[in-house]
């Protein structure tokens, strides 16, 4: 199995009532709740993995606009656009065969134009290519190239743009496999101290830094080196953003955290520990922990809090608590102000970046499997025992197995929890999720 490729990203950009939730309910299939729901978080609908032919990539819908006046409409088409171009490696423009080509279109279309990010123009609602194709090539006067004819309720005419989309995806160049530097995503919600965190980091004086203009997302990654080892920074702070409305803006939020967490290894997990973990620290996690990252928590601020000596113990435990889903998560206690335990985030990165690229041999799999079975007896129903026949690593990255059974609607989520434990008994794996595949096979088969 091969290792996993940094997923494109493609934003959905169009004014109200133009189909933008019909495209993505047609595109996402089934998935209407998004990816696996994270026990314990309430998700919103705004990105989806799509898979199409040998492709995976992440659909983002860059977010409502109420029909209220068309100023209005103008200016949130503006915001949509604007985190389109941000974020995505395509955008999707799309409009309304049947409204035709209104004004906010053509200014929207200028935006675009000039971010010098390939745009496809899809022209929704055509039930019929016949009948309505003459109405399809007035869009041609927007100047962002050829408009091509869907429907997204009738699923016309996908296949084919989504063969022009993939078009533009960026080539997996040689150069990026061979990147061994870890990369690591600050991410957190606004005002936790990303920026002064990363500003600290490249302050130290071991620290060297150099920018790395004309990454695909105009993100600036930051390359640093702390004794005499490389990392690529993934800032998700907004450095370069002064417009305020935006960064509050939750939704805008999350599409950024998408994007800066599909691109890294780790992420470190900013919260701020004068306010406590929050619901939406838990939707950030929630994103790493679905994409399979090491995560490291850090809890910022810590110089400003009063404390005694179960304070580090009470705040771990609501952590813990809120973050349920991700025990394997590294908690540090730091302070962006004063450098307090900045070495120790380094040391933590590499621990848990070496977790994450883990290989375990086939037979000492299967030891601790065997022992774990003959300890706790596998699960039954009417009769008939699960058998765990055999366990293998199939790739890093997140560490991913593959358990072979007899049954697989036997294999209860806590069994494998349950095998999970003991693998992480032997092994450690701090700071990285595992993912676990069961097959079945048969009795006799070998």
């Amino acid at each position: 199995m091969a290792e996993r490729k940094k997923k494109p990203i493609v934003a959905v950009v169009g004014r109200p009532n133009v189909g933008k939730s019909t495209l993505f309910n047609a595109l996402a299939g089934e998935k209407i709740s998004i990816v696996k729901d994270t026990p314990g978080i309430t998700r919103d609908r705004i990105y989806a993995d799509i898979t199409w032919l040998d492709r995976i990539f992440t659909l983002i819908d860059t977010g409502g606009i109420e029909p209220d006046s068309n100023d209005v409409i103008l200016s949130q088409m503006r915001a949509q656009a604007e985190i389109a171009m941000e974020t995505a490696d395509v955008i999707i423009f799309l409009v309304d065969v049947k409204q035709g080509l209104v004004d906010a279109d053509s200014k929207v279309a200028d935006m675009l134009r000039r971010s010098r990010k390939p745009v496809v123009l899809v022209v929704n609602k055509v039930d019929s290519f016949d009948k309505y194709m003459t109405d399809v090539y007035e869009f041609y006067n927007l100047g962002i190239g050829d408009p091509h004819p869907i429907s997204a309720a009738n699923r016309l005419g996908i296949g084919d743009m989504l063969e022009v989309v993939a078009s533009y995806f960026p080539e997996d160049t040689e150069e990026e496999e061979e990147d061994e530097r870890p990369r690591v995503a600050i991410v957190g919600k606004p005002n936790v101290g990303k920026s002064s965190l990363i500003n600290k980091l490249l302050g130290e004086e071991r620290l060297i830094v150099s920018d790395i203009a004309g990454t695909t997302r105009d993100a600036v990654d930051t390359e640093v080196t702390y004794n005499g080892k490389e990392y690529v920074f993934i800032d998700t702070a907004g450095l370069r953003r002064k417009n305020k409305i935006k960064e509050d803006l939750e939704h805008y939020m999350i599409l950024r955290t998408v994007s800066a967490v599909e691109r890294s290894e780790i992420v470190v997990l900013v919260i701020d520990a004068k306010e406590g973990v929050t619901e939406q620290d838990a939707k950030i996690a929630g994103i790493a922990h679905d994409r399979g990252k090491a995560v490291i928590i850090a809890v910022n601020k810590w110089d400003a809090i009063e404390k005694d000596d179960k304070t580090i113990y009470r705040f771990t435990e609501k952590v813990r608590n809120i973050l349920s889903f991700m025990p394997y998560a590294e908690i540090l206690f730091i302070s962006a102000k004063t450098g307090q335990r900045l070495p120790k985030l380094f040391e933590t990165i590499d621990m848990v970046s070496e977790n994450h690229a883990m290989r375990v041999a086939t037979g000492v799999l299967n030891e601790i499997m065997t022992e774990a079975v003959a300890m706790q007896q596998p699960p039954s129903d009417k009769g008939k025992i699960l058998k765990l026949y055999y366990i293998t690593q199939v790739s890093v990255k997140p560490p991913t197995f593959v358990i072979f059974v007899n049954d697989k609607e036997l294999m209860h989520f806590s069994y494998t929890r349950y095998i999970e434990n003991q693998i992480r008994e032997s092994f450690g794996f701090k700071g990285t999720p595992l993912r676990f595949i069961i097959r079945e096979r048969k009795e006799n088969s070998k």
